[in-house]
Parts: C-alpha cells; sequence; structure tokens
C-alpha cells in the first residue's frame, strides 16, 4: 500500500485485521482518498484538487441532468433508452427524486458545482436483474460525469468513493457493490478499478429497447477496501 503525500510517498503493510484504508489512513495520519486501487501496490492521496461530495438529487436538478443525458459522451452509453428528450428524463428521474421508487439519486459535485450524478438501488429491488449478478444482495450504481470539461480528470474514483462512504451507513448489512458498464465503456471501466473494484463476469444485460448489451460486472467488497 502507497500513500502519496505532499512530502513523499508513505509505504504501509496491510494488516490481516484492517482494511486499504484502514492502513493508508494509519501510517498517513488523516484522511485518504483513492487514486489507483488497481496498481501494485494501491495507491492512495492524502490531498486532491477538488472536494468531491454527493447531495441528495432535487427537482430543480433536472435540467442539468437532461444536458447531462444530452451529451454525447453519456448519451451513447445511454442510447437503448430513448432519446434523452425533456420527458423521458423526467419520466426516469422525478419519481426516484420525489422518493416514489427504492432507488436513490444523488448529484456529483466539486468545490460546489454540479458536474454529473449518480444513481444507486438494491439489486434485490431489482430481480430480474439481480439473477444476473454474482451478489442479488449488493447494491447497484450508476454514474456518468455529465460535464465534458471534467471527464479524464480523475474525479471519477473519488465520486465513487465518496458514494461507497455512503452505503456503510444507508445500508449496514450490504456488503458489495456493484457496477455492470458496456463492454466497450474503456473509461467507465477504468474508473472503477481505480476505486477499488474488480472485474468479472462479462453477462448479457436486456434492454429497454429489446437489445442486449455485453456488459462487465465489477464487485467491490467493502469491508477489504473501506473496512
Amino acid at each position: 500500500m502507497e500513500v502519496r503525500t505532499a512530502h513523499g510517498v508513505l509505504r504501509a503493510e496491510v494488516d490481516a485485521r484492517e482494511s486499504w484504508r484502514a492502513a493508508a489512513e494509519r501510517v498517513a495520519g488523516r484522511r485518504v482518498v483513492p487514486v489507483d486501487l488497481s496498481a501494485d501496490p494501491p495507491l492512495f492521496a492524502t490531498e486532491s484538487p477538488w472536494q468531491v461530495a454527493l447531495r441528495p438529487a432535487t427537482p430543480g436538478d433536472l435540467p442539468d441532468l437532461l444536458r447531462w443525458r444530452q451529451h454525447e459522451h453519456v448519451r451513447r452509453w445511454w442510447a437503448a433508452e430513448g432519446e434523452p428528450t425533456q420527458e423521458l428524463v423526467r419520466g426516469q428521474y422525478a419519481p426516484v427524486i420525489a422518493g416514489e421508487t427504492p432507488d436513490s439519486l444523488w448529484i456529483v459535485e466539486t468545490n460546489g458545482r454540479s458536474l454529473g450524478f449518480l444513481i444507486d438501488y438494491l439489486l434485490r429491488d431489482h430481480p430480474d436483474y439481480a439473477v444476473l449478478t454474482p451478489d442479488p444482495e449488493a447494491i447497484g450504481v450508476d454514474y456518468a460525469i455529465g460535464e465534458p470539461g471534467w471527464v479524464g480528470r480523475g474525479v471519477g474514483p473519488q465520486m465513487l468513493w465518496a458514494w461507497m462512504l455512503t452505503v456503510g451507513r444507508r445500508h449496514p448489512g450490504v456488503a458489495t457493490g456493484f457496477a455492470a458498464p458496456d463492454h466497450r465503456n474503456v473509461a467507465s471501466l477504468r474508473v472503477l478499478a481505480k476505486a477499488g473494484f474488480r472485474a468479472g463476469t462479462w453477462f448479457d444485460e436486456p434492454q429497454p429497447d429489446g437489445t442486449v448489451d455485453t456488459v462487465v460486472g465489477c464487485s467491490i467488497g467493502f469491508a477489504t477496501v473501506l473496512g
């Protein structure tokens, strides 16, 4: 385990009884964020140029959600859901915002600026999907950095980290996180790897338009990585 600080890189051995985060924070003496947990050894840092946080989405976020879904770098991965019109986006997200579904919708903020969204859901609440996954009791997550200027700047792993830190408080019995990007979505797969997810089984996921996408199941054990 390595931790990048303002004064150099610290190294730590992970005790069998502690998580990666605990080991990194033990040697650093402060909170850490992931840089690349797929590296050998996994790399954390004590400082970041950005403060990444999540907040629950509100009806006032619907215009941003529409705009983000219409950007080509997001649109291509949601194409099977239909043309991202105002009616479609409102129909998808307004019920979640209103608490009419078991899912949760979050807005990703960096230094107070909204730049993307994240939606999570207990897989057991979606049994047709859960049966395709390795752990039907996991919590699933979908996400997008909507603002094109923030893509590829290292925000993604910290976004997922901020989300994972909320899961234990909201769902204390859930041990695993799960995401399944399209196998062609290299950027998303890389973000997941950097945040500590591990790629597993590829499977075919039926889409709303009747097509089938081949996706990569990626999982993270919260106890191992976060504690």
